[in-house]
């Protein structure tokens, strides 16, 4: 079983995957911590969002292999990978779709006010899903740059709400 959680910046996707994690003794695959221990250290002030979605494709097509491999073992897969665009969403529903894989969509659908204060906290404590900061002024492009999912996308799927 593939699981696709999304959610807005500081839905709690991270902390909702660990307690899917519990529930099915899967593997969880965290973009944040990806981009953390693979590319921030080489970030250049300059580089912008083009760099980093460059690095999280290349990333993904070793996440890819590696949910192969444990489908092919009967495990879970945990994709905490933001999935911030219906796109997105879709090459991973098509890759399941493609290799008879099931699939679940988890949406975390949480006010903006409760996810705002969650990432500032989350900033000033630096407690367990922490991996980076998240400016207020990122915060405020992930607003925009995020697609809810649609009622279709959604069919079978789970959605939290706070």
């Amino acid at each position: 079983m593939i699981h696709l959680i999304l959610g807005n910046t500081g839905s709690g996707k991270t902390t909702y995957a660990t307690q899917l994690k519990r529930k099915t003794n899967g593997i969880i695959f965290s973009i944040d911590t990806w981009n953390n221990t693979l590319f921030l250290a080489d970030k250049k002030p300059d580089d912008g969002l083009e760099w980093f979605l460059e690095r999280i494709d290349r990333a993904e097509e070793v996440i890819l292999t590696l949910v192969e491999q444990l489908e092919n073992s009967k495990t879970d897969s945990i994709l905490d990978l933001g999935f911030s665009k219906f796109e997105h969403r879709e090459k991973f529903r098509k890759f399941a779709d493609l290799n008879g894989y099931e699939l679940t969509t988890h949406f975390l659908d949480i006010p903006k006010t409760t996810r705002l204060n969650r990432v500032m906290k989350r900033n000033k404590e630096k407690g367990s899903t922490f991996e980076f900061e998240v400016s207020r002024e990122n915060f405020d492009f992930m607003e925009s740059w995020f697609e809810k999912p649609t009622n279709l996308e959604m069919i079978g799927g789970i959605t939290i709400i706070e």
